[in-house]
């Protein structure tokens, strides 16, 4: 009798993507939506991310990314300079990813044309750059997957990216920092609206971190401060909260990110680019852009309503 061939063909290698993003907490938050957009499209890819591990370690922590690798290991730097010597094993592991997704600034093209010179094949390169009348940050970051076929919607942008247990107890967090002091509401209004919500039901915490450190906003020793937390320990904590309160920074984001109810005051900057775009979020907007005049009544109604519906 003929013998069959019962042989399986091969299986198929795993895709490999490689998503090189830098920028701060906010910035990279902002981009998660574009992560879970590559990581839907492309089935059963294996996704790594160059950038700040500090910072890139929460799209490992939101199952977006298999793995980090630092921008600022010393192997990096002749990528971002003419001719310069590159190093093998760097090459070779650029040159193992059938895709390169780029958000870095790039105006020379100096690292465009290094990764050409190892052998990437196919770059796309998504503008860092948010412009004020463009849309949603989280949708301009991810027009350059456009050209590609790959487009953001509703169920990557609107959203929880990290898992959140039941809360064990009504808690609120308050981050009092921004990047900027323009865009902090007064720490004497955050301290006695803390005082004002917490009882024997409501416990709550501070979020500050080195900026607020050096700028001179101490929490007195009668309240919970989470002070200058790891980012994966701090969204841990935040996913405990019931309720948060900030500002137009990169830890209301990553509140955002982690399911929160939140309530984000907004001066200077425009809230339809670059306010969490989460439905449990509630912006509350000074037009004069200046938060220092924001009414301490309007933000305490507005907190509680927020903290009402937890």
């Amino acid at each position: 009798m003929p013998e069959h061939n019962t042989s399986q063909p091969p299986p198929k290698p795993q895709p490999r993507v490689l998503v090189i993003r830098g920028g701060a907490i906010g910035d990279f938050i902002l981009t998660l939506p574009a992560l879970r957009l590559l990581r839907d499209t492309i089935a059963g890819c294996h996704l790594e991310v160059f950038g700040y591990p500090a910072i890139a370690g929460l799209a490992q922590m939101a199952g977006l990314a298999d793995g980090v690798r630092s921008l600022e290991h010393r192997t990096m730097a002749p990528l971002f300079a003419k001719n310069a010597p590159i190093d093998e094993a760097l090459a070779e592991h650029l040159r193992s990813f059938n895709l390169v997704v780029s958000f870095l600034y790039d105006p020379d093209g100096l690292f465009r044309a290094s990764l050409e010179r190892v052998g990437v094949k196919t770059l796309i390169e998504c503008s860092p750059r948010v412009q004020p009348d463009g849309g949603h940050a989280s949708k301009q970051l991810a027009q350059g997957l456009e050209k590609i076929a790959m487009f953001l919607e509703a169920e990557h942008l609107l959203r929880a990216h990290f898992d959140r247990p039941p809360p064990d107890r009504r808690r609120v967090a308050i981050h009092v920092g921004s990047g900027s002091p323009k865009k902090n509401w007064p720490l004497e209004h955050w301290l006695k609206l803390a005082d004002e919500i917490k009882d024997a039901e409501t416990e709550v915490v501070f979020i500050t971190g080195e900026a607020e450190e050096a700028r001179g906003m101490r929490i007195p020793a009668s309240h919970t401060n989470w002070h200058a937390l790891p980012l994966a320990e701090l969204a841990g904590r935040l996913g405990t909260c019931t309720a948060f309160f900030g500002h137009d920074s990169g830890i209301s984001h990553l509140a955002a990110a982690c399911g929160v109810p939140s309530l984000l005051l907004f001066g200077p900057t425009d809230p339809a680019v670059w306010a969490p775009p989460q439905p449990w979020v509630t912006v509350l907007p000074e037009e004069t852009g200046d938060l220092a005049t924001l009414e301490y009544q309007r933000v305490k109604l507005a907190g509680a309503q927020v903290v009402a519906k937890t």
